[in-house]
Formats: structure tokens, C-alpha cells, sequence
């Protein structure tokens, strides 16, 4: 199957990126009659015919399409403190992303080892990433904003809110500080929000600040992780508790 990612398709006769233009007829190699698979980002997926294999205006004529394909029921959001290692951060929204994820947040914390995050490259990843998990929606990755910022922005947030954090590890005694799992806290079905902190943890006044807006502390086990495995850990779970 040879899948391309469009956005604003509007007729039946479409022309395709320069990027995927190239990728179509100078990689692939397809020609004119050619059939192919396009999806747009939010829930359509077509099928179309190339009419005009030109490498950098490859124009398609749309064939049939569906609507809403693999929409679900419940919304997924991780806000995460980006890693130090751009490679790390990358790692994390591609495969949040071909497990499944609605929404990726980047939080500036107090302990952050990175402020500055180019968009346009996590753009590329998920994109990237949808094609080959076949997907037909489009993440929303949100450019950094501060920690406190975020936290206010939430209020209006329609669901679960959770804080994951390393206070809530058991201690060396095998003595916890009482706080839940989260995949026993979490309702089947509901729309969550996850906060994932740094490498240094949430500052005890970000745990605070979280905790008066509504957001309950979570456990991801007993095993200290790292950012960008927390957060894929927390997406996976939340998968596996909602299928």
C-alpha cells in the first residue's frame, strides 16, 4: 500500500506536496494510473488514481473516501518537559503516536534541560508516523509554553488530569507515599490528561500548583524512568485500558 499524508482536500482532483510528489514518482517510481491511499490528518482516507505524475505537482484524482476512520471515543493528551536529546523527544512522538495519542503538550519546567523545541521537525515525525501505523488522524503537537502557564490553560480541560512524578515512588523500605496507580485510577473511557516531568522531576511547587488545579498524583510503578519512557508508558497504558 503506498499511503501519502495531504491536508484540505476539497474536490476530487488533488495535487500533492512537492515533498510527496517527489517521494511518489522520483522514490517509488509510480506513473500516471497508478493507484495510491492518501489520508488528510483528521479522519479521511482516500483512495486515488495519479493523472498527472509530474515529480513535483503530482496531481490524483480522488476515487472513493471514508470519513472518521479509527475515531475514538476518548481523547489522549501528554504534556512532557522536553529531553535533553532531541533524538529522545523524537522517539517518544513517534511512537506515541503509531500507539495512538490525540495531543502532545511541551512543558518548560523548573528542572527542564531544554527551553527550545523546533515544531517543525516533530511535524515531520508525526507525520511520518501516522503513515506508517496507518493512521488518519493528525496529532496536535503544541509548541513549549511554561509550566504554570500550562497548568492554567487546563482548567477547562474535559476529563482526568493526572500528575506522574518520582515523590511517588515507594521508599527503599518498600513504604509508598499512598498514591494510586494509574491504571487504577483511570476510568475506561474517559478523556486524560498526563504530566510527565523532567529528568529532575516536578519542583515541589509545580506538584503543588497541579494538585490545586485539579490534576491527582499518580504512580507509574516502582521503577524510576526516564522522561521519554514514562511518557510512552503512560500512553500505552492507556490504550490497553481502553480497548
Amino acid at each position: 500500500m503506498h499511503l501519502f499524508y495531504t491536508s484540505g482536500i476539497s474536490s476530487d482532483s488533488y495535487v500533492l506536496s512537492e515533498e510527496e510528489s517527489k517521494h511518489c514518482i522520483k522514490v517509488l517510481r509510480l506513473s500516471a494510473g497508478g493507484i495510491i491511499q492518501l489520508i488528510d490528518g483528521i479522519g479521511g482516507w482516500y483512495e486515488a488514481e495519479i493523472i498527472d505524475d509530474n515529480p513535483k505537482r503530482c496531481t490524483v484524482n480522488v476515487i472513493q473516501s471514508k470519513k472518521n476512520v479509527g475515531k475514538r471515543n476518548w481523547q489522549l493528551h501528554i504534556a512532557i518537559a522536553p529531553t535533553k536529546s532531541m533524538d529522545r523527544l523524537e522517539w517518544f512522538v513517534e511512537k506515541a503516536t503509531e500507539i495512538g495519542i490525540d495531543e502532545i503538550s511541551l512543558i518548560d519546567c523548573t528542572n527542564s534541560e531544554r527551553a527550545i523545541v523546533k515544531a517543525d521537525r516533530l511535524h515531520k515525525v508525526v507525520v511520518s508516523a501516522i503513515k506508517q501505523s496507518l493512521k488518519a488522524y493528525l496529532p496536535k503537537v503544541n509548541e513549549i509554553v511554561d509550566f504554570k502557564k500550562f497548568i492554567v490553560s487546563s482548567v477547562n480541560f474535559k476529563g482526568q488530569k493526572f500528575i506522574a512524578h518520582c515523590n511517588s515512588l515507594p521508599s527503599p523500605s518498600g513504604e509508598g507515599l499512598g498514591v494510586g496507580h494509574l491504571k487504577s485510577l483511570y476510568q475506561k473511557g474517559n478523556n486524560v490528561l498526563v504530566l510527565i516531568g523532567p529528568e529532575g522531576d516536578f519542583s515541589p511547587e509545580e506538584i503543588k500548583l497541579s494538585i490545586e488545579n485539579d490534576f491527582k498524583e499518580i504512580s507509574l510503578g516502582e521503577s524510576r524512568l526516564r522522561t521519554e519512557t514514562a511518557a510512552l508508558y503512560a500512553c500505552t497504558a492507556m490504550n490497553i485500558l481502553n480497548e
